[in-house]
């Protein structure tokens, strides 16, 4: 059998047996997660992968945590934050409540960021809003909701946090360990999701949706940002990753807000 052949018993496999939606992810992405696992493991095929893969339970659970996308950071493309703190200045004067949807949230540290923003900004009236984060990754939900995370050789998270003017209001720092405060937490309700499997939200203020559709099938962005479109109130807003862009066929129902931050509103 052909490693072609091979790869994709292994893939059907995956979604068949274990409800993940390999058909919506592009190959580059997926054969360099499964690539990441064989290596582990000590599979030499995909085909030895899928044999180790059917009678190992925990190796299953261990693979679709890797599938599952947690790239993040704090405050991470800061123009993209100017961005966003003037939305939520706009947002906060114009309603009561305002009420924002974090989504595809992985370890937390974005939805965490607006939280932070929201307090950390005078112009923006805290007390107004709440932010959903949302993750398909259970052991990523799971981290997030702890709120502890590590500086590391290649991650530093002074760095990323110093986008404030002053983050100790927020975080707790002990050596490269940095742990949020109830306070922020407190606006961040955390909850699993699945974009592509599960239904819209409803009466989303902001939604951000960001370096998510960069992993996807064309084909299957669209349904995605319609069920992202469905959770945002009319004139709400969408902001996605600075190398993603909205598909043709919905141009007509996002308006351009400032397409190089691709921040997006709904007509």
């Amino acid at each position: 059998m052909s490693a072609g052949d091979q790869y994709d018993r292994l893939v059907t496999f995956v979604e068949d047996e274990m409800g993940f939606a390999t058909s919506h992810y592009n190959d580059s992405y997926l054969q360099r997660r499964l690539a990441s696992r064989m290596r582990r493991t000590g599979c030499e095929s995909y085909d030895d992968y899928l044999g180790a893969l059917r009678g190992d339970p925990e190796e299953q659970q261990a693979l679709l945590d890797a599938l599952s996308i947690n790239v993040t950071g704090f405050f991470r493309n800061e123009d993209v934050w100017d961005g966003i703190r003037d939305v939520l200045r706009e947002l906060t004067d114009e309603s009561g409540q305002t009420s924002v949807w974090s989504a595809a949230c992985a370890d937390g540290r974005e939805p965490y960021s607006l939280s932070m923003l929201a307090a950390d900004d005078p112009r923006i009236d805290e007390s107004s809003v709440s932010v959903l984060a949302t993750d398909i990754n259970d052991a990523a939900l799971a981290a997030a909701r702890k709120g502890v995370y590590e500086s590391s050789r290649t991650v530093d998270i002074d760095e990323q946090l110093s986008y404030l003017s002053n983050y100790h209001r927020f975080v707790d720092r002990s050596g490269d360990t940095f742990a949020v405060r109830d306070e922020v937490k407190r606006r961040v309700a955390f909850e699993r999701h699945d974009l592509i499997n599960d239904g819209p939200k409803e009466g989303f203020d902001l939604v951000v949706c960001r370096n998510l559709f960069i992993y996807i099938d064309d084909e299957y962005k669209e349904p995605i940002l319609r069920t992202v479109g469905r959770s945002l109130r009319p004139d709400g807003y969408l902001v996605i990753g600075k190398a993603e862009t909205i598909p043709p066929q919905l141009k007509s129902a996002f308006a351009v807000q400032d397409g190089r931050l691709r921040i997006y509103r709904r007509d």
